[in-house]
């Protein structure tokens, strides 16, 4: 009995060594890989901290699942909350390409200005984006705009002109002002420079004397080096934002599992980003316009011109329109929007937006701003149209804190008879 009782015991311990051998190399070989992991995700965020500061926080914005709508339609629509940008919306993308673009072009150097017409969020993003590249903005800005956006520009150490609005067409539309600004900064950094090759020193040191470049400088600084317009209409360094950047997240964040993807368009950059890459990628996402009251792109989307019932393409001579949203909608083609690949369009109301705004507070926590709002319409037209089963993607632009002096101001709803009232979707016939 003694050999056997040996033998078993000594099989017994070489079971227990060679489990206990089988474990410590599982943790090893664990560890290894937890360490390795660990060092990869961490060195990649060390690696984007040394880099471009505040730069390096635009982008990669999480894409959510909005539940209340989800649920409502059957489909999984998700929204890419632009919104928890540095600058507080999608526009930081667009502001960021804008100015290196032109850097790199030797456009705008150091110690220039950025100037810009602007209903708002591309404005507040250049001034929030403009100092870390060593530059200021110059903003025009139609009086109509919510006065906070106005505040928020001024804050972030912007100039800012408020005039009225007027058609593209006229001189002083305010995308127009802007233009021209540019060209008095470049106007007056030349002279400056031509001066200084005269008298060898800076203006500064002329014993107190006011230089005629001092006393016509009323808008910038006289020791501006020159002045840069953004152009975010017709500059397609705004599409590009999207296109390299928007576009690839939305595709990767899904796995590729998209059906669709909707949105509105003020310059166009942002559908036009993000639809060429998605249908470049797989052409059977279908992408959509949804277009907010009086503008023309529905039209040309739909029939292939741009036109109002009231009015024919090309002899606009004023805005025919009002409409609570910001940011979106147009009555021209911009060089943006030529860039888009649409399969349709939907119309979008003032009341859908502002019942929309209110619902998704209510239900979902999430305050946006109106053409954010009105992107969810768009997403919940899309998802009735494909039917359930489908998964729709939007963005979610701004937030609403932009928007309380009228979007968000009971008063002035009231005026234009666009109090909320639902307590479901059924202002999208959903019961």
């Amino acid at each position: 009995m003694a050999p056997l009782k040996t033998a078993v015991a000594v099989i017994v311990v070489a079971a227990a060594t060679i489990s206990i051998s089988i474990a410590t190399l599982s943790y090893f070989i664990g560890n290894h890989l937890s360490k390795k992991n660990t060092k990869s995700k961490f060195s990649k965020n060390k690696k984007k901290a040394k880099s471009n500061g505040l730069v390096d926080a635009i982008g990669n914005t999480p894409l959510i699942r909005i539940n209340s709508l989800s649920n409502a339609t059957g489909c999984k629509i998700l929204g890419k909350c632009e919104f928890l940008n540095p600058g507080g919306s999608v526009k930081d993308r667009v502001a960021v390409k804008i100015i290196e673009e032109a850097l790199e072009a030797g456009k705008l150097l150091q110690g220039g200005v950025v100037t810009e017409g602007s209903a708002g969020s591309t404005a507040i993003s250049l001034a929030t984006v403009a100092p870390a590249y060593g530059c200021k903005c110059h903003v025009v800005i139609p009086d109509d705009a919510a006065i906070e956006k106005s505040q928020i520009l001024e804050a972030l150490g912007a100039t800012v002109e408020r005039v009225r609005p007027v058609s593209i067409t006229h001189r002083d539309h305010y995308v127009n002002i802007a233009r021209r600004r540019a060209v008095e900064a470049n106007e007056q950094a030349s002279k400056l420079r031509k001066l200084d090759q005269v008298d060898g020193k800076n203006l500064e040191q002329n014993n107190g004397y006011i230089s005629d470049i001092e006393k016509q400088s009323s808008v910038f600084s006289i020791y501006c080096s020159g002045g840069f317009f953004a152009d975010q209409f017709e500059n397609l360094a705004n599409f590009r934002a999207h296109y390299e950047g928007t576009g690839p997240e939305i595709w990767e964040q899904t796995d590729g599992n998209l059906d669709a993807f909707v949105a509105a368009a003020g310059t166009g950059g942002t559908v036009a980003g993000v639809s060429r890459f998605l249908q470049e990628k797989n052409p059977n996402i279908k992408c959509f316009l949804i277009d907010p009251p009086g503008s023309s792109l529905f039209n040309k989307v739909t029939r292939g011109v741009m036109y109002t019932k009231e009015e024919a393409e090309g002899r606009r001579l004023k805005n025919p329109f009002d409409t609570i949203t910001e940011g979106i909608g147009i009555n021209r083609m911009t060089q943006n929007f030529l860039m888009a690949k649409l399969d349709g369009a939907f119309r979008g109301t003032d009341k859908e937006a502002v019942e929309m705004s209110r619902f998704l507070l209510k239900n979902d926590g999430l305050f946006l701003g109106s053409s954010s709002a009105m992107n969810c319409v768009g997403a919940v037209r899309v998802a009735q149209s494909l039917g359930p089963g489908h998964t729709v993607v939007t963005i979610l632009c701004d937030s609403g804190m932009r928007h309380l002096s009228k979007f968000y101001d009971s008063q002035y709803l009231a005026l234009y008879e666009l109090t909320p009232t639902a307590t479901r979707l059924e202002f999208l016939g959903i019961k």
